[in-house]
Parts: C-alpha cells; sequence; structure tokens
C-alpha cells in the first residue's frame, strides 16, 4: 500500500515593515484596490510608483535617522560631563 503523502501548508506570515510600507504607499495612491487582488490587476507603471514611493519614503527616513544621530553626537561633544565648579 503506497504512503500517504501529507503536505505541509504554508503558515501566515506577519507582515513585516516594507510590506506595511507597500500597503500605506499603495493606499496613498489610490492602488490598493489592485494590489489586493494579489497584483493581478497592477500595471507595471503602476508597481513602479508604488516601489518609487517606496524608495523615497526609506532614502527620507534614513536622512532623518543620520541626522538626529549626528545631533545627539554634536550634543554630547559640547556638552561636558561634569558641571564645572
Amino acid at each position: 500500500m503506497p504512503e500517504k503523502k501529507t503536505v505541509k501548508k504554508k503558515k501566515a506570515k506577519k507582515p513585516g515593515p516594507h510590506e506595511r510600507l507597500k500597503w500605506e504607499t499603495a493606499r496613498e495612491l489610490g492602488l490598493d484596490d489592485d494590489l489586493a487582488k494579489a497584483g493581478d490587476e497592477l500595471t507595471v507603471r503602476e508597481a513602479g510608483k508604488i516601489g518609487g514611493q517606496m524608495v523615497r519614503k526609506l532614502i527620507r527616513a534614513g536622512q532623518k535617522a543620520l541626522a538626529d544621530e549626528q545631533r545627539k553626537q554634536t550634543a554630547a561633544e559640547t556638552t561636558p560631563d561634569s558641571p564645572e565648579k
């Protein structure tokens, strides 16, 4: 008698930060309905708009993080560790 093959079901993954950003961006561009249909309704141009906006947002976030880090370093260098008497 042949053995039964077991089929493992894929567990639904939690959406990661990039997935959430993709949906947020698609919503802002009014393309979330098309994206909800497994992307079958998206044109290459629409997909490119979503990806391009995502990249812009990621760059802005990175620039902000770098600027904040530089401000913290500058503040730490200019303030003395112990008050002078």
